[in-house]
């Protein structure tokens, strides 16, 4: 399928009059039939049915009109962006981001950046540790940010950003926030979170129902599930930090580091370098106890 055809099947749907489309297409009549043929031969099916001075759709036709549409904006829209990558007009900056990661923290670097690159289009993706890693393998992404990949590569390089400890948090008061509480209430488990992003073997070493926990695949639904009372999670320090929820530190001795991640060798752009620099420049223990002052 050419988008020639799809552009003259277009005007030809829109018009409903094969002189007037192929005027419109600055085309002859006789090449915009044959490419609206060869269209329907590809389709399997007429598209548009003359009779005498009356064109219409057939049902084929007005069934595959919004989706040949879409794909011609489409086409033209990758044109639109590829021609203003080429003249340096429109710069793209991909983040991979753990899960478990508030991405509340990036904001303030993120913003710095599209101040210095007013045309920069920002792409986050969400991905557990080992997803991570391929897509810095796979140069899907620049930069990012996560605990352990759990993958070893030896061509990443990693900046910490800060590490930090587990809460247990609930709707109840800080005072009853132990492990104690999973006794009457079932454990929320995150299931986007990786093995580094919750103690799941020290609190099941700890008496904690872990195999018969609810299982969630976003935090906004734990956050919504505890705040309710049909839970408590155990979630890293930083994580859900402005939510509504109570929390209290977990007895665990068990961390995490968050780390900044690029691939080592790899031409970056200057919108990467310098989100990467902002990041290791922050004094993020000190982030960290200003967003806990503004959360209290």
């Amino acid at each position: 399928m050419e988008m020639q055809q799809v552009r003259y099947f277009l005007a030809v749907s829109r018009t409903l009059n094969f002189t007037r489309a192929a005027e419109e297409c600055n085309v002859t009549q006789p090449a915009l039939t044959r490419a609206i043929k060869q269209l329907e031969d590809e389709l399997g099916g007429e598209l548009i049915r003359r009779e005498g001075r009356n064109t219409h759709l057939t049902d084929l036709g007005n069934r595959m009109r919004p989706l040949l549409q879409q794909c011609f904006d489409s086409a033209i829209a990758a044109k639109q962006v590829a021609s203003k990558l080429k003249k340096g007009e429109v710069a793209a900056l991909s983040v991979a981001v753990s899960r478990t990661f508030d991405l509340d923290l990036l904001t303030g670097p993120l913003a710095e950046v599209q101040r210095s690159f007013p045309a920069l289009q920002l792409k986050i993706r969400r991905a557990s540790g080992s997803e991570i890693c391929e897509l810095l393998k796979s140069g899907d992404v620049d930069l990012a940010v996560a605990g352990a990949l759990g993958d070893e590569w030896d061509r990443l390089d990693a900046w910490p950003m800060f590490t930090e400890s587990f809460d247990i948090v609930g709707d109840g008061d800080p005072i009853d926030l132990t492990v104690e509480v999973f006794r009457d209430r079932r454990f929320l488990d995150f299931a986007g979170a990786d093995d580094g992003d919750c103690p799941r073997c020290e609190l099941a070493a700890a008496g904690v129902a872990v195999d018969d926990a609810h299982r969630l695949d976003s935090l906004r639904d734990l956050e919504a599930l505890a705040a309710a009372g049909l839970g408590a999670a155990v979630i890293p320090a930083s994580t859900l930090r402005r939510s509504r929820l109570r929390r209290a530190p977990c007895p665990f001795n068990a961390e995490r580091t968050v780390t900044v991640y690029s691939v080592a060798g790899r031409q970056r752009s200057k919108e990467t370098a310098a989100l990467l620099n902002l990041l290791r420049a922050t004094d993020w223990e000190a982030k960290l106890s200003e967003d806990l002052c503004d959360a209290a």
